[in-house]
């Protein structure tokens, strides 16, 4: 296969990158995509950074056995513990993260605070404090560990009341805290727009990264001649939980149904 024809893997420790996969789609239709949700695992944000990387390893090392030109880590928590890890592991190819959208937070509120929910973590991670030194000097960011709503997201709710009770206790101090610009610190996240509009005022900025994380892909392909020029495959799922869990759950978060492997590494 011509090297710009491989696909592209895209990592999650569940079904929350499927955020980062449509924005993927969106920008690149004609790439062709592998996805390896790790559900047997889930969630990311409540294990040790060693566990973590050993999960990172085993879903690179599966992605360069199937030929795929580059690697996203479609998870925050992923992202903190295991990028620079599998950059060293993987040298030249191309591998790109994620991180709290904190420089465009900063730069959209007008209040002067700016609320982040996210997994504990990546709140309690150096890297989010470095993130914090370098774009949030001038506002207050006041963060919210989220512990219970990825769990909610893997099974499908979206919007029952005990979800709408759990997050509305989370979103509900930031507001108090006069955060106008909420950031989305986990991938799962964005699947909870609909129900994070009702929560909070309509001038309330809602921001996530996964429009970015495509971009930065486009870049890192476009600068060593490796986009692709279609006609993509269709996307192909993995997941290291029951298979017919993730197949259940597709329609629902990727609006397509699609066939699904167990990935047993």
């Amino acid at each position: 296969m011509a090297e710009h024809l491989a696909p592209v893997g895209v990592m999650d420790s569940g079904v929350g990158g499927l955020s980062v996969l449509r924005e993927i789609q969106n920008l690149l239709p004609d790439e062709s995509l592998l996805y390896v949700a790790d559900c047997g695992h889930v969630p990311y944000g409540e294990k040790s950074p060693d566990y973590i990387r050993q999960r990172c390893r085993l879903i690179a090392d599966f992605f360069h056995a199937q030929g795929a030109k580059a690697m996203v880590l479609a998870c925050n928590t992923a992202t903190v513990a295991a990028v620079a890890d599998l950059r060293e592991r993987y040298p030249g190819w191309p591998l790109v993260g994620m991180e709290p959208a904190v420089k465009p937070a900063a730069a959209a509120t007008r209040s002067g605070v700016v609320g982040v929910l996210a997994t504990t973590g990546t709140l309690q991670s150096a890297k989010f404090a470095a993130l914090l030194d370098r774009f949030a000097n001038d506002v207050q960011v006041v963060t919210q560990p989220c512990p219970g709503l990825v769990e909610c997201i893997e099974k499908g709710d979206l919007n029952s009341p005990v979800l709408r009770q759990l997050l509305q206790g989370y979103v509900q101090p930031l507001l108090a805290a006069g955060c106008d610009t909420l950031i989305l610190g986990c991938t799962h996240y964005p699947f909870l727009r609909p129900l994070l509009a009702d929560l909070v005022p309509a001038d309330v900025a809602i921001i996530d990264t996964g429009a970015a994380v495509a971009r930065q892909l486009q870049r890192l392909l476009r600068e060593r001649e490796l986009l692709a020029a279609g006609p993509a495959r269709e996307p192909q799922f993995w997941t290291s939980a029951r298979a017919e869990d993730l197949t259940t759950i597709l329609p629902m978060l990727w609006k397509k149904s699609a066939g699904v492997q167990r990935f047993t590494l």
